[in-house]
């Protein structure tokens, strides 16, 4: 009997040496995206400005990079562009321990210092519509914003019909970075070749909530009688203002330009008071944004990505990616787009 229970226990002491350094290992395997079967895949989320029609779109070029590159990628959006949301989203994720934080700023300022939390915590972090942005690994860009900038403006003088007009422009807030390098690009072209447009009042903050974008325009005609144009960035600010124009009949008269998916721009496109959309592919930058970040979890560096899969060729720029990848949206060609 003695000698029965002293092999079982000798048996059982087997068992437990050949499995704990098993267990140990595993336990302790790094969290991430490796070959082996098994191995947890990595974990990152994607937190816009607010949620949108263009913002939904990007969520589908994220879920496609998730597929395509085998990690684990969700979208979190705040209800409104509020900074401070965001900001508080980013710390439930840090507190959450993802693997990488996307964001696209309401304020690249009031970021800064959750991202270097994140960041000092081993966290990739990155970012789109917010070139040179602070405590980020790095950021992607699907065009160049001065000529972006430039180019909304001279489709908006095309539209006009003429270099002689009052003209005022939207941006989402004073404090996202894309939309006020973009504003700026375009009211410096108009102070070097065109003196006959008239800015007349400062960029106005309302272009992220299509009901204010409305107010602001139908005060704007009011308080202008010869205003001829629109130039709005933020994807809200050119319906807004296209709903102002065609509630004061003026389709033929004022004019409308904006970043607007071509869904929502649509229904003013048909009808003439939007007059033209340009924008990039949010799906895009979503799925460039995936890559990059699984590509420095993998240990490589941002200078080691010469291409980004079924997105294109980018420029790296310190710690921007690049593209030059423009979409002109107009009532012809609206219908050749789903977002």
């Amino acid at each position: 009997m003695l000698k029965t229970r002293f092999i079982k226990c000798l048996l059982l002491l087997l068992v437990f040496t050949l499995f704990i350094p098993a267990f140990v290992f595993a336990a302790s395997e790094k969290k991430g995206g490796g070959t082996e079967e098994g191995a947890e895949e990595y974990e990152m989320i994607l937190i816009p400005k607010l949620r949108s029609p263009w913002f939904n779109f990007m969520e589908e070029g994220l879920l496609k990079a998730a597929e395509d590159f085998g990690v684990k990628a969700y979208m979190q959006a705040p209800a409104s562009p509020d900074e401070a949301i965001q900001v508080r989203m980013v710390e439930d994720a840090i507190s959450k321990g993802v693997d990488a934080i996307l964001v696209i700023p309401n304020d690249a300022k009031s970021l800064e210092p959750v991202f270097a939390k994140a960041r000092s915590k081993g966290i990739i972090v990155a970012t789109h519509e917010s070139p040179q942005q602070g405590n980020a690994d790095f950021d992607v860009e699907m065009i160049d914003n001065i000529k972006f900038g430039e180019h909304g403006m001279k489709k908006l003088i095309e539209a006009m019909g003429t270099e002689n007009a009052d003209f005022a422009i939207y941006v989402g807030s004073l404090t996202v970075p894309l939309h006020n390098i973009w504003a700026d690009a375009a009211i410096d072209l108009v102070e070097r070749e065109y003196p006959g447009l008239n800015l007349v009042t400062t960029r106005i903050p309302a272009a992220e909530d299509q009901s204010l974008s409305r107010q602001k325009a139908l005060e704007l005609l009011k308080s202008y009688p010869n205003l001829k144009g629109f130039l709005c960035f933020g994807s809200q600010g050119g319906p807004g203002a296209a709903q102002a124009v065609r509630e004061k009949g003026l389709n033929d008269i004022v004019q409308v330009a904006g970043t607007t998916t071509p869904n929502q721009a649509r229904q003013y496109l048909d009808d003439g008071s939007f007059d033209y959309s340009f924008i990039w592919s949010p799906a895009d930058a979503a799925y460039s944004l995936v890559y990059v970040a699984k590509a420095l979890l993998d240990g490589k560096n941002l200078s080691d990505i010469k291409e980004i899969p079924a997105v294109g060729t980018p420029e790296l720029e310190g710690n921007t990616f690049m593209f030059n990848k423009p979409m002109g949206i107009t009532k012809e060609n609206s219908r050749d787009y789903d977002f």
